[in-house]
């Protein structure tokens, strides 16, 4: 069996977002979904999994709802499943930020489609910034990009603030491309910065994902691999896996040299996360991996804890 993962989001008003959950999450259960689903005042954002007739009959039940029409996704495949349960939670945010006020349905930048990207960030009077995590940018990134060297999006406000080459100018703020892995935060990101008066603000339609799908490998900016928040843990040109390998503790990708030091332990540690967990924590993750290893051994699927999977907020 081949699965059929997509990833969505739309900003949009719903003030009625809790009452939505049942019906959504009855659909997804009754069709052997897997994922989750975040639901918020300001919109939707999910990545689900599935056979291919179910994933589309989930994403056609959003769209025969008027707020939901204009809903764009993105697939990918595996012949593994990427997530092994369904979750539809309520959340404050889709993506969190942490400030008030800021309306990505009215004040997010200009879309820049990915066949156009290239002249954009090519500009040198252009800022260009990735709006993701310090552990994504350090595996690839666009050429000649900021890292704000942050480890949660909520930090980028601070960043924002502070950074040298976003200050303005003779009175004149310069031009900024945003950029996230599938254009939920660089839309937040721009409209923080439309917030705060600067008024040529770009971000890349659909993210590095579309990017990476759209633009030939000869073409591309793009260094490295992106990280994906899903069992397949970083893609290429083409959306072709990657080479990465993810830390099961810290669901980050094993930085270099990882496996040959002794902070790294399967399914337990990794040289980003040994000083930060506990001993009891380690020691929780290592039954965990012992039971993964024996599920294995007898062909059984062993779905490991809740927080193991299913993180979308990075989109």
């Amino acid at each position: 069996m081949r699965y059929l993962t997509v990833a969505f989001y739309l900003f949009v008003d719903l003030p009625d977002y809790a009452q939505r959950r049942p019906a959504l999450l009855d659909l997804c259960l009754e069709r052997q979904i897997k994922g989750i689903i975040l639901l918020a005042p300001e919109g939707i954002n999910s990545t689900v999994a599935g056979a291919p007739d179910d994933v589309r009959a989930v994403l056609a039940y959003l769209r025969t709802d008027p707020v939901f029409a204009t809903l764009v996704h993105k697939e990918s495949w595996s012949h593994t499943a990427p997530f092994h349960r369904m979750k539809v939670r309520l959340k404050k945010e889709i993506v969190t930020m942490g400030v008030p006020g800021i309306r990505p349905t009215t004040g997010a930048g200009t879309y820049v489609k990915p066949e156009h990207w290239n002249a954009l960030i090519s500009d040198p009077a252009v800022v260009v910034v990735d709006t993701r995590n310090d552990y994504e940018v350090e595996i690839g990134t666009f050429v000649g990009a900021l890292d704000p060297r942050i480890k949660t999006f909520s930090q980028l406000p601070d960043w924002a603030a502070q950074a040298p080459a976003l200050q303005a100018h003779a009175g004149k703020r310069p031009k900024v491309a945003m950029f996230c892995t599938g254009g939920i935060r660089c839309e937040k990101s721009t409209a923080l910065l439309r917030a705060q008066g600067f008024d040529e603000v770009y971000h890349l339609e659909g993210g590095i994902l579309k990017y990476l799908e759209t633009v030939p490998e000869a073409q591309s900016l793009w260094q490295g691999e992106c990280f994906v928040f899903d069992e397949r843990v970083s893609v290429g040109h083409g959306l072709q896996p990657g080479a990465q390998q993810l830390c099961r503790c810290c669901r980050q990708p094993l930085p270099e040299g990882a496996l040959d030091s002794a902070e790294f332990e399967l399914g337990v540690s990794c040289p980003r996360c040994f000083g930060t967990s506990t001993q009891q924590q380690k020691d929780g993750a290592r039954e965990r991996q012992r039971q993964w290893l024996l599920a294995k051994s007898r062909a059984q699927t062993h779905i490991g804890r809740v927080a193991d999977e299913g993180i979308v907020q990075e989109q």
